[in-house]
């Protein structure tokens, strides 16, 4: 049995959709699939929120847009008109729902964690539904079943909330099980659980692959695939360096480093779940389903040259406290790390010296965490340094850390481009190396790091 995962980027475009509900058929038998959103309805969703706190009189025209949206792609896809009737319904249903949510925020004027978790996976819900209509109108045996229903459980933390696998391994046996039983397919919205209490608890945005992997492990599912439009990961960016190569196969740990350092094939917390019951995921191309993409493993095979694949993100900032003997000084770290983490706020990472504080953030925390330390009392810093015109790069393999002059290539490859590090970290992982450049130096430094790695000519394309 396999878990198949199909991503907003699979639900674009009539065309796009239409493919996926032929193709669901083929490869789906048998099997659970686990859908996103169609493609841009979370972003939707989210900006109905505003509206609803801004002007209550904004929310039913909100809900139109969404309803004719979901109702045109189902006009064009389904061949009965018995299951468009069907699909008619169930989505009224669940926009019945969103109304009362968006309602309720308008009358109370507070968007809680809860609330802003119960409002943004309602995309799913719709995709799961479209789709099941879909093959039932090619006559086919599906159904859809919701993760609450499932029970799917998380651990109760809104927003970035992680599944609890021994509670819902031992739920799956009286929900999933006979529901497949009963069904050919089995459509599942992802991206969301419940808390054992009950609550709607999301994985944060673009948790669907997480929660893919999630389910893939709690029925020890033979493999997860992935589907996308693409063949999988490459050794580097191909928008940026066209001699990139396919890779045939990842282990865990690289995949992890590479989802988790800008590569967006995966959801960085994807391997997870099916790392604990060594379950492969395999990267599969809508666009070509017969080719074998990249394969994700316990075990990697051993490139010559250590270096899978070196990728990059620009989302990244840094925050840096200055303050006088911050390396020996007992509780500082803890005092403005705590802060920042209080404040809701994901630390990246850290690197400290003698006399500073180095936050990696992303960019869209980088002013509050700085508000958040601004707020301490007494000050235990002498100044704070922001830095938002940064891109990171990441080099990928496994056993790099143990490899001797990985470190040196990389420092010559840039010096030799003439471009000044900003920031190196190198040994915390045992499968990434990665460091800080000014962003107008991405195209140089990515390029003279490919062609150091992979033997490639360093082109760079014109801007």
């Amino acid at each position: 049995m396999k878990v198949i995962k199909i991503g907003g980027g699979c639900l674009k475009g009539i065309n796009t959709i239409r493919q996926i509900s032929h193709l669901m058929p083929i490869y789906g038998k048998g099997n659970a699939i686990v859908v996103s959103a169609l493609y841009g309805v979370t972003d939707i969703l989210i900006g109905g929120i505003k509206k609803a706190l801004e002007d209550e009189d904004k929310i039913l025209p909100h809900l139109e847009t969404i309803l004719k949206l979901h109702l045109s792609v189902a006009s064009m896809l389904m061949d009965s008109e018995e299951c468009l009737q069907g699909y008619k319904a169930d989505l009224a249903e669940t926009l019945k729902l969103l109304e009362r949510y968006y309602f309720g925020l308008n009358f109370t004027g507070e968007l809680t964690p809860k609330m802003k978790d119960a409002i943004s996976c309602i995309g799913e819900r719709f995709s799961a539904q479209l789709l099941a209509w879909t093959l039932k109108s090619y006559g086919q045996s599906c159904a859809y079943l919701l993760p609450q229903h499932l029970k799917l459980y998380t651990d109760g933390k809104f927003g970035d909330a992680t599944v609890d696998l021994e509670a819902t391994a031992e739920a799956v046996k009286e929900t999933l099980i006979p529901y497949m039983a009963e069904h050919e397919i089995v459509i599942i919205p992802g991206f969301y659980g419940i808390s054992q209490s009950g609550n709607i608890t999301t994985f944060g945005r673009g948790g669907s692959d997480y929660s893919a992997a999630a389910i893939a492990a709690a029925i020890n599912a033979e493999v997860l695939e992935i589907w996308k439009d693409v063949d999988g990961f490459m050794t580097s960016d191909p928008k940026l360096v066209p001699e990139a190569a396919f890779i045939d196969r990842l282990s865990y740990e690289e995949c992890a480093e590479l989802s988790y350092f800008g590569a967006t094939i995966l959801h960085p917390r994807t391997v997870e779940p099916v790392r604990q019951r060594n379950i492969e995921i395999v990267i599969k191309n809508t666009i070509n389903p017969g080719r074998q993409g990249s394969v994700i493993s316990d075990t990697s095979e051993q490139a010559a040259k250590v270096i899978k694949s070196i990728t990059y993100t620009e989302d990244i900032s840094t925050l840096k406290v200055h303050a006088s003997g911050v390396g020996y000084r007992p509780g500082i770290l803890s005092i403005v790390a705590g802060a920042i983490t209080d404040a809701g706020l994901n630390i990246k990472s850290v690197v400290a010296t003698q006399t500073c504080i180095t936050f990696l953030l992303s960019k869209q925390d980088l002013e509050p965490a700085y508000n958040a330390l601004m707020q301490i009392k007494p000050v235990p810093f002498r100044m704070l340094e922001k830095e938002d015109q940064l891109v990171l790069l990441a080099i990928v393999g496994e056993g790099i850390s143990s490899s001797k002059g990985v470190a040196a290539r990389c420092f010559s490859a840039i010096a030799d481009v003439d471009i000044n590090v900003e920031l190196i970290s190198f040994g915390p992982s045992r499968a990434a190396l990665y460091f800080l450049l000014h962003k107008d130096e991405l195209h140089q430094g990515i390029h003279a790091l490919h062609a150091t790695f992979f033997d490639t000519k360093m082109t760079i394309p014109a801007a």
